[in-house]
């Protein structure tokens, strides 16, 4: 098996704000001759990974049957809810469930509104406060005698800070301040903190085994080097970005106006205006699943077999293919429609190293008056690459899927000069699950197929 799933598309995005960088407008990058439109490796993946979600939540795609994990800072509020559904009491609960994580080693917020919530966001399984609470619950008796312990030594480092506030201190005392703010509080039972830990390991969420997590505040719980590469799309040609002028009607204004054409007290103007950065291009996106890595992350935190192993990570590679293809950022959604939009070109091979072919975009593609659009010459040029990487490499040649009319006869003009290595698929499902060709014709001789 080849190591490396590479994934490279072509997306054509037009009059959109998929992200934004912090004065509101499209991000940006220098590369090559040109500053090219960014659409941030971080919205890719994010998008990619609630695609997922969704689509298993609707019982469809390969991981319709998988555990998924759920990435947030309200573990705490979340784990008290389901304390409740034990009859707890709804303040015992959240003290009782804050209390416990801070005893693995999260760390909480310090003002009103989020000192229930973890300093970081927490990737776990999505039923890890379901667990918490059961772990909880079953150790009822044992915890509430530690957190009345918690509660002296937290009363006690309060009584103390409020002794030493009027008292003058030394430069040294000033130092250390924040230091002795910070309450040792008991240990956890050695029992319930194992299988909190458990609660909280990756254990089979697919999600947490593509993606990876770092959990740095937790020391025993292992962290996970995600299997999924990701490189930030940008366009193949300079940016090409609009201030939007917009002005919208105020609806009680307008009913005014027509009750009354002399109404002198309504200014007649729009009821707000303002600008909307947008922009348009082709966007090169590239993507790499390490399928050694998928393997071993879910056999070291499954417990499953080796046939179950390798089920999931055949089903979790397919999953992403299909991420690959449909998923796009949800900004802006109902004002620009983005989320309908289909690649001009899918390409995708495995191999034994990645390959990425951002440098064949380095020179940014211009059009000209009635010459080839650009999304066009991108396919040519990457095709063109891949068509090169094959000979000096020896790579398998692949397959490509277009969603393009204008693409679509590029690929027949190259099948038919010769210059097209890859096998073409009809159907995102072939793409996935392509089948080898048994008899090629003269004419796309060089159309072989190797499974991934």
């Amino acid at each position: 098996m080849n190591r490396y799933l590479c994934l490279h598309g072509l997306t054509t995005h037009t009059a959109v704000l998929l992200v934004r960088d912090a004065n509101g407008r499209p991000k940006e990058l220098p590369f090559g001759n040109a500053v090219r439109t960014l659409l941030s490796a971080q919205t890719e993946r994010r998008a990619d990974r609630t695609y997922l979600r969704e689509q298993a939540n609707l019982g469809q795609g390969p991981l319709a049957q998988y555990a998924f994990g759920m990435r947030t800072r309200e573990w705490a509020p979340l784990t008290a809810r389901e304390l409740v559904k034990w009859q707890w009491d709804e303040h015992a609960a959240l003290s009782m469930a804050k209390e416990a994580l801070a005893g693995l080693g999260l760390n909480f917020g310090t003002k009103i509104n989020n000192h229930h919530l973890t300093k970081v966001l927490i990737f776990a399984p999505e039923d890890t406060a379901a667990e918490a609470a059961t772990i909880l619950e079953q150790h009822k008796a044992e915890m509430q005698q530690w957190l009345t312990r918690v509660t002296e030594e937290r009363d006690k480092a309060a009584r103390n800070a409020k002794r030493s506030k009027n008292r003058k201190k030394s430069p040294e005392e000033e130092g250390a301040e924040e230091a002795d703010e910070k309450v040792d509080i008991p240990p956890l039972p050695t029992a319930v903190k194992q299988k909190l830990l458990s609660a909280f390991a990756p254990r089979d969420a697919l999600d947490i085994a593509l993606y990876g997590r770092f959990l740095a505040e937790i020391a025993e719980s292992p962290n996970v080097d995600g299997a999924i590469q990701t490189m930030g799309s940008f366009t193949v040609g300079p940016a090409s970005t609009v201030d939007d002028f917009y002005s919208s009607a105020d609806d009680a204004k307008l009913t005014r106006r027509r009750e009354s054409a002399l109404n002198v007290f309504d200014d007649p103007g729009a009821g707000m205006t303002g600008y909307q950065s947008l922009c348009s291009g082709t966007f090169y996106s590239h993507s790499v699943v390490d399928r050694v890595k998928l393997r071993r992350t879910l056999a070291a935190s499954t417990g499953w077999d080796a046939q179950e192993v390798e089920a999931a990570a055949n089903a979790a590679e397919a999953a992403f293919i299909d991420a690959f293809c449909n998923a796009v950022p949800a900004a802006k959604a109902n004002t620009t429609a983005a989320s309908g939009t289909l690649p001009n070109l899918l390409l995708a091979f495995s191999s034994n190293r990645p390959h990425n072919y951002a440098s064949c975009f380095e020179k940014a593609i211009e059009t000209a008056p009635g010459g080839p659009a650009a999304s066009l010459q991108a396919v040519r040029r990457l095709l063109a690459q891949h068509h090169m990487i094959i000979r000096k490499c020896g790579i398998e040649p692949g397959r490509v899927l277009s969603y393009d009319l204008d693409t679509e006869a590029v690929l027949d003009e190259l099948r038919l000069t010769g210059d097209l290595s890859c096998q073409v698929t009809d159907t995102l499902d072939e793409f996935i699950n392509p089948t080898p060709l048994s008899s090629p014709s003269a004419t796309d001789a060089k159309r072989t197929e190797v499974a991934v």
